[in-house]
């Protein structure tokens, strides 16, 4: 499986910290936000990414990433040159993705609990079309909102209804069979211009194979999109690093771990930025 981050949208939310950067790189605590949602990809075991931003901010991704040898990746880049939604994300990756199936992820979306990596991988074992997350909000009416039935069989999907049927919220994490780039081609535009989403994923429910999996109380989800929602996912990701003594979305630690690459190697590509926490903790592995 390959995967998607969707990294271009404008950040209006974040003015004007977002004027001179992609607020997918403005810091999560310690590390730049896109570190969470490419670590979370890493977790499911997926090694070929794709980052989709746009033509401002390329450079910055390669800057950062470059081709992810350093990290046993292999990551490319495309531009999205109008805001069409998350589902154009299929059409702007049909060439790259080629028929595979593919995860896509939000770029300010970010991801934590124990056995998460273990939840993905069976998720993706087990999918035969569509795979979602299901998380429990306060105010669905925000999100995409899920309804089940007694036996937690999906019944509907609707886009920030005025009237939520559950409070059930689709995170932006999806997983997807080789038929997706096709389906895409389906969908029309909604009232606000935008390919969404919710209506490729109600092509899957209406074919009976939308899957949907519940993150309990053992997981946490973030969405980034605020300069109040950046802050308080700030104090989350300091507060366990403090407490716990590991380092949420240390992309080197996980790739390690999946065995993307060798501890030698890991270290010599990070050695020209020692004097600091992020060196010693690795080094400490």
């Amino acid at each position: 499986m390959k995967g998607i981050i969707l990294a271009a949208g404008a950040g209006t939310r974040l003015y004007p910290a977002s004027i001179p950067i992609s607020k997918i790189l403005l810091p999560i605590y310690d590390k730049p936000m896109i570190y969470y949602p490419l670590s979370t990809l890493m977790l499911a075991g997926i090694k070929d990414i794709l980052i989709i931003t746009n033509e401002v901010d390329i450079d910055n991704f390669k800057k950062l990433f470059g081709n992810g040898q350093q990290f046993g990746l292999n990551i490319e880049y495309k531009i999205q040159y109008v805001q069409k939604g998350i589902a154009d994300a299929f059409l702007i990756a049909e060439d790259w993705i080629n028929n595979d199936e593919v995860a896509l992820i939000l770029g300010d979306n970010i991801f934590h609990g124990h056995g998460f990596s273990t939840l993905m991988k069976n998720a993706l074992k087990n999918n035969k079309g569509a795979t979602i997350f299901g998380y429990t909000v306060k105010d669905p009416e925000r999100f995409g909102v899920v309804e089940f039935d007694n036996n937690k069989k999906v019944l509907s999907i609707e886009e920030k209804p005025k009237h939520p049927k559950s409070n059930y919220a689709v995170t932006g994490l999806y997983f997807y069979d080789k038929n997706v780039c096709q389906y895409a081609k389906k969908i029309i535009p909604s009232q606000r211009g935008e390919l969404e989403i919710t209506d490729l994923n109600r092509i899957y429910l209406e074919q009976r194979n939308l899957n949907v999996e519940i993150l309990g109380r053992g997981f946490a989800w973030l969405d980034t999109g605020t300069h109040d929602s950046m802050l308080q996912a700030s104090n989350f990701v300091q507060s366990m690093e403090l407490n716990k003594g590991v380092k949420i979305a240390c992309v080197e630690e996980i790739a390690i771990n999946q065995n993307f690459i060798s501890k030698e190697n890991c270290l010599k590509f990070i050695s020209k930025f020692q004097n600091n926490d992020y060196y010693k903790y690795i080094e400490r592995l």
